[in-house]
């Protein structure tokens, strides 16, 4: 009785307005921080970039969990909707931790493969805006969502790849015998390349949140 009696009431689709506004911050963030990793005098000003797409997002996550307690009929499960856009908020907090950690170090000059993994950072972040959109007809859309989201997983798998890679060439880099030696080099480089890895793995968790909403309402 009562699922009937939702069916036959108002559904409260601004959620998907607001998923598809918080999706466009990650892209933002996602492009300036490439551009940080390209180095160059403009580091401070793309990091800045970040740190206020992660303040809009933010915002916009307070939004949702307000509008979550307020709707009487949510287009899925409330717990779906806050995981969601907890886990959409959780990959731009990491791009604005990974800035944080650059400026903090003041780095100005980024590995090759540092750079190399910025670029799978966009990439999942313009796969995610490309698959929000589609949650507002899921039951229609389910193949394309899904290619996507496997798609995101494909990217963080890339993603994990580079990052070993990158340790490898850092520890060949700085070891002491037939390297510089300097330590701190290397542990600088290795957090920034875990944090790196920690965005496009917030991007795979995404991913999974929209699959499993894709599972239970189609």
């Amino acid at each position: 009785m009562l699922g009937w009696f939702r069916a036959l009431m108002p559904r409260e689709d601004r959620f998907f307005d607001l998923f598809e506004r918080h999706s466009h911050t990650l892209v933002a963030a996602a492009e300036a921080l490439y551009a940080v990793l390209q180095g160059g005098p403009d580091v401070a000003r793309h990091c800045q970039t970040v740190v206020e797409q992660e303040r809009a997002a933010d915002a916009i996550t307070a939004e949702v969990l307000l509008a979550v307690r307020r709707s009487f009929i949510t287009p899925f499960d409330r717990g779906d909707i806050k995981d969601l856009i907890q886990s959409m908020d959780d990959a731009v907090d990491q791009m604005n931790k990974t800035v944080k950690a650059i400026q903090l170090y003041e780095l100005q000059a980024f590995d090759p493969l540092m750079r190399e993994m910025g670029g799978t950072v966009v990439e999942a972040a313009r796969l995610t805006v490309e698959v929000v959109p589609l949650l507002s007809a899921v039951g229609t859309h389910a193949a394309r969502i899904n290619q996507i989201t496997e798609a995101i997983t494909r990217v963080e798998g890339r993603s994990d790849e580079l990052e070993q890679q990158g340790l490898k060439r850092l520890y060949r880099a700085h070891r002491h015998d037939g390297g510089d030696g300097n330590a701190m080099a290397y542990i600088i480089g290795t957090e920034i390349y875990g944090h790196l890895e920690d965005v496009v793995d917030r991007f795979e968790d995404v991913a999974n949140e929209i699959s499993g909403i894709v599972i239970e309402n189609v």
